[in-house]
């Protein structure tokens, strides 16, 4: 079989201009660029135990978040190439970019047979956003009106006051300010609708998640802590990303050499990364399918801001530009991913509009070892450094040889103990992490979750935000993030994320390495495999 080529990313805002309208095409889609027949056979994946319930704005991370995806459908749907298509809405339309009025097709049904209405929308992003839900995402709808009131420690209200329901097919969004590309984020999984059902008992819903999507759990009781999570069709689903297949089956694997080996033979269908071990090897292994094409996932590590000699001042920064240029990641991405990754030189991706290459600043993302010692030498000066340097791992990723390699050149170059603390699975690092238990640096990453650079900065680094993990705060950071969104025009926005980046090279709340290219496998007999601009297989055209 001829291996598919994902289109590179290109042409992906939404929306430039005040008074644009997003609306739906006409004519059917059953979605992707495939047309290989349907098959009733079950494509079994790997994937990991999630973090959390099933909840969509509970989920930040990707054990879960995969599942979500295809369990629910929002109001627009991303295309493989990034582009986007109305999917449960029939437009999203404003005169101002602040006050938006959202259409939805009626004929949608959750997969329990009740109707997705607007309430539906508007009743899953309150629950969100409210602050003693403690829900993950709720960092996204901080751009509607009374996101301060829900959000605070006491909430004097519970519901966001910029939502408003008109009708059953129809609700309406104010925002704080205007933003012109705020309908292209509406794909993101926090913005998904929740049945009535989810709402009287959460823990069960989290369990057994009822959704709009193209898929729906396999039974009661699918989701098989620790062993698997297996999806079937969902029938009543009416969107572009119609199943071609009997059904999805993730496999939680705790080492990826097991899946490799399961790949080969073909115990499992889709690997979506393979092992350090098999990079030099996989394109030339004629017992899978291989495939290798640039992505968008961006890798680096977290130095928390309460990590003793990291804090936000001088000393800090000096030691995080240290780290940061002790580290050879040339000599990383060619000796230990076999060219599979591409050294950082931004905060997103060579795929994402926009990108720029030359942030100013960026200059401390190269090996110098001589400047490293020197910057390490003028932190000692400040507070003499006492202890380790740790780099926390899952051990369930594939990350130890990395993580071995870099903390070795830091050792090598800053003369200092260093070394990879690894975690068993993926979700016992993201609870010390969220719990904020966590003490050390730690490894981290980013697939973005709609196709912009604005989504590889807002959410990481602006205070407060969801996924802000290492507490990272920057009063200019978060006032040029705030400019970017507001801003009309495409230059604009470039021009402003690439002054909010410059910021960040100075500040370095996190370090970055590497952009992770597409590295997969297939099982021979496996058709119709094809990846999207988040590095993910598009699991619904997949057959056998």
């Amino acid at each position: 079989m001829r291996l598919t080529r994902r289109t590179r990313l290109a042409g992906v805002a939404l929306l430039t201009v005040a008074g644009l309208t997003l609306a739906a095409c006409g004519g059917s889609d059953s979605g992707g660029s495939s047309s290989g027949a349907s098959t009733d056979a079950v494509i079994n994946v790997d994937g990991s135990e999630p973090q959390n319930p099933l909840i969509p704005s509970a989920t930040n991370e990707t054990g879960g978040g995969n599942v979500i995806d295809l369990l629910f459908a929002g109001l627009i749907a991303y295309e493989a190439d990034g582009s986007s298509k109305m999917e449960v809405a029939k437009s999203i339309t404003s005169d101002d970019n602040k006050t938006w009025t959202v259409a939805i097709n009626t004929d949608w049904k959750f997969s329990d047979g009740t109707p997705v209405t607007s309430k539906s929308f508007v009743d899953a992003w309150n629950d969100g956003a409210l602050s003693t839900n403690g829900r993950l995402s709720s960092y996204f709808y901080y751009p509607i009106k009374g996101f301060d009131e829900v959000q605070a420690e006491k909430p004097t209200t519970k519901t966001l006051s910029g939502l408003k329901v008109v009708d059953d097919a129809t609700f309406t969004i104010e925002l704080n300010q205007a933003e012109a590309d705020f309908p292209a984020r509406l794909g993101y999984s926090a913005f998904y609708p929740l049945p009535e059902a989810a709402f009287k008992d959460f823990e069960a819903f989290g369990e057994n998640p009822v959704g709009n999507g193209p898929y729906k759990l396999a039974k009661e009781g699918a989701w098989v802590h620790d062993k698997e999570i297996s999806l079937a069709p969902n029938t009543d689903y009416k969107g572009i990303r119609q199943a071609k297949n009997g059904g999805v089956t993730f496999k939680f694997y705790t080492n990826l050499d097991a899946a490799y080996t399961d790949i080969q033979a073909g115990n499992l269908d889709i690997l979506k990364s393979v092992p350090d071990s098999a990079l030099s090897t996989f394109e030339k292994d004629s017992s899978i399918q291989p495939f290798s094409e640039p992505g968008s996932v961006f890798q680096s590590f977290v130095i928390p801001e309460t990590a003793k000699h990291f804090g936000q001042n001088e000393e800090g920064t000096l030691r995080r530009q240290a780290i940061s240029k002790a580290i050879d990641r040339a000599q990383v991405t060619d000796k230990i991913f076999s060219g599979t990754r591409t050294p950082a030189k931004d905060f997103s991706s060579p795929l994402m509009p926009g990108y720029s290459d030359s942030i100013p600043g960026n200059e401390v993302l190269t090996f110098d070892k001589a400047a490293a010692k020197d910057l390490w030498a003028k932190a000692d000066a400040i507070s003499k450094w006492d202890g380790n340097f740790r780099i926390a791992y899952n051990g369930d990723g594939g990350h130890d040889a990395w993580v071995n390699a870099v903390t070795n050149q830091i050792k090598n170059t800053l003369g200092i103990d260093a070394e990879g603390k690894s975690y068993p699975t993926f979700a016992e690092l993201r609870t010390d992490v969220t719990k904020r238990t966590i003490k050390t640096a730690f490894r981290s990453g980013w697939q973005p979750d709609y196709p912009s650079i604005y989504n590889y900065l807002a959410p990481l680094y602006a205070t407060g935000a969801g996924s802000n993990d290492g507490d990272y705060s920057s009063k200019e950071f978060d006032t040029l993030i705030e400019k970017a969104a507001a801003e009309e025009t495409e230059d604009g926005r470039y021009k402003l994320y690439n002054e909010a980046q410059a910021v960040l090279m100075k500040d370095l709340p996190v370090i970055p390495l590497w952009y992770s290219n597409i590295s997969a496998a297939a099982a021979k007999g496996v058709d119709n495999v094809s990846f999207n601009w988040q590095n993910l297989p598009e699991y619904q055209l997949a057959t056998k």
